[in-house]
């Protein structure tokens, strides 16, 4: 099976909404990063998938996060990023994030310009002229459950 349908294997097995969303903004953070090398770790608690120049998990630049409800934008380096619409959450030493619950969000301003922040600040920059390369490094045996647990008002519609 190769990467790209072992990823769309990942992502159906989350919501539909959820799907979708992941499937907007893989294709808006691919557009917004020509030459990424992009890397696929389905964990146990989320479906992560970084962007950096390399396959190397420590030069990621940034990472989407999808969880069962939303997805998150995880900035790796995102301590050090300006913000000033105080977008970012996080009081981690390193990384810092933001919930996206729909695909029009990934082109406010605001998280555009911690975009370019990020990929400025990069140490090694990704070559817009590369070929862009999606690899799936890892695979959790174990994994959470990749939708939400019905709620009583779920259950009631």
């Amino acid at each position: 099976m190769n990467a790209q349908a072992q990823l769309d294997g990942f992502i159906d097995k989350f919501t539909p909404q959820v799907a979708a969303l992941t499937r907007a903004l893989i294709e808006k953070t691919k557009a917004r990063v020509p030459g990424s090398t992009i890397m696929v770790y389905d964990n146990y608690n989320a479906l992560a998938i970084g962007f950096g120049p390399t396959d190397k998990a420590g030069q990621a630049i940034f990472s989407l996060a999808v969880m069962p409800r939303w997805v998150t934008l995880c900035f790796l380096r995102g301590k050090g990023l300006p913000d000033p619409h105080r977008l970012l959450k996080g009081s981690g030493s390193r990384v810092r994030h933001l919930q996206l619950h729909t695909a029009e969000a990934f082109d406010d301003p605001a998280v555009q310009e911690l975009l370019a922040a990020a990929l400025e600040g990069s140490q090694t920059p990704i070559d817009p002229s590369a070929e862009q390369r999606l690899i799936i490094k890892s695979i959790s045996a174990k994994q959470r459950p990749r939708r939400p647990r019905p709620t009583a008002q779920t259950e009631k519609d």
